[in-house]
């Protein structure tokens, strides 16, 4: 027989995520821990790097399909789950609401247990109350996404005219820890783990190591042969 602890045991999935390889996620670990401290029972941690305004982030869907009844979906504010335009996003909130979980994410009112005891009219007040607070965050979480990108835009373009534009720089101490990895016989699944950054960057760095080192191997060649 189930005792009455087990009952009561709040169980939680965290979502842990950042928009880029170049980006760390350790700031957002002490989320696991405040959700254990809150009485939850982490039942999984999930970590991305990628950016919250793409539906087809493994970890999300991943995230999404382990979720159970009665469970809670715990993040560091709500564009860590979304940036995505507000249909979509509304999308992703009904299918975690499906599978009969919830959120739990700061600025963000949860009126579930209300809705729960309440019945008629004041259950349907509630509901709609619920459904507006979280359309207004997850539009503000996308507003912010196109300010951010649009004042990217704006910089990139004024630089360029400047000449001043060089793109992005590479993170090269994460390249050769990269590389290493690989020529210490690593996978890539397991060097993208080893390193904290995505699989795409594993293969993406990988081939520019090679790429280079083959363009060495050629220079050499023909100035031993000019020799």
């Amino acid at each position: 027989m189930m005792s009455k602890q087990q009952s009561t045991i709040r169980a939680a999935r965290v979502y842990l995520r950042v928009s880029t390889d170049e980006q760390d996620l350790a700031r957002q670990e002490a989320i696991v821990a405040g959700a254990r401290a809150a009485g939850f029972y982490v039942a999984a941690v999930y970590r991305e790097k990628a950016s919250g305004a793409r539906p087809d982030r493994p970890e999300l869907l991943r995230m999404v399909d382990d979720l159970q009844p009665g469970e809670v979906v715990i993040a560091e504010k709500i564009d860590r789950i979304s940036r995505l335009p507000l249909p979509e996003a509304e999308l992703l909130v009904a299918t975690i609401r499906r599978k009969g979980a919830r959120l739990a994410v700061p600025g963000i009112v949860d009126l579930s247990d209300l809705v729960a005891d309440s019945s008629g009219v004041s259950r349907i007040v509630l509901e709609a109350v619920q459904d507006m607070l979280l359309r207004v965050a997850l539009q503000t979480a996308r507003d912010d996404y196109e300010t951010r990108r649009e004042r990217q835009r704006e910089g990139i373009e004024i630089a360029k005219r400047a000449g001043r534009y060089t793109g992005r720089k590479p993170d090269l101490a994460h390249h050769r820890r990269i590389v290493a990895l690989r020529e210490a016989g690593m996978s890539i699944a397991r060097t993208a783990e080893l390193a904290g950054c995505s699989i795409a960057q594993v293969k993406r760095v990988t081939a520019l190591h090679r790429k280079k080192v083959a363009a060495q191997d050629m220079h050499c060649e023909s100035t031993d042969a000019g020799r």
